[in-house]
């Protein structure tokens, strides 16, 4: 198994775990507070390494700050919440379906968290990967599995 694939795997169990806990726990406001503060703390890392490459490289149009690219990823978290939406409304449809046949079902809020906990490894991993952009020693192992993804969403770019 690639390095992608073993990264998926170990994203997909962390989701699925989190999302059985989160709606155990009731924690969708302390979750969703979490993947803002997340995000935002994405979007100023990535500004920041953004900014130490343009000094870095100053003659190279391909490193820096971009209005673009930073309005891109606000694009980008304004559809993480959007599709969070979605989640929820899918299991509230669900659950009410449930209810009106007089089924018990024992979650209602499963997708939601689903796509929550996905999200928060995705701005982890971007976090993590600004901090080597920014000069932070990183281990081996997160510095291959960056790598990897960097390659993945290269190839997907090119496409």
């Amino acid at each position: 198994m690639d390095a992608e694939k073993k990264l998926s795997t170990v994203k997909g169990g962390i989701t699925f775990v989190g999302a059985v806990l989160g709606d155990k726990f009731a924690l969708i406001s302390p979750i969703m507070i979490l993947l803002i503060l997340l995000m935002i703390a994405d979007y100023i890392s990535g500004m920041l390494a953004s900014r130490k490459e343009a000094v870095e490289h100053p003659d190279d149009k391909r490193f820096g700050w971009s209005s673009k690219k930073s309005i891109m990823g606000i694009y980008k978290k304004v559809g993480y919440i959007l599709t969070i939406l979605v989640g929820f409304s899918t299991d509230y449809i669900i659950y009410k379906l449930v209810a009106e046949m007089g089924l018990s079902y024992q979650t209602n809020t499963f997708f939601g968290f689903l796509i929550i906990i996905w999200f928060i490894i995705n701005e982890l991993l971007s976090i993590l990967e600004n901090a080597a952009r920014l000069g932070a020693a990183l281990p081996t192992f997160i510095q291959n599995a960056l790598a990897e993804l960097k390659k993945d969403i290269d190839n997907h770019e090119a496409k």
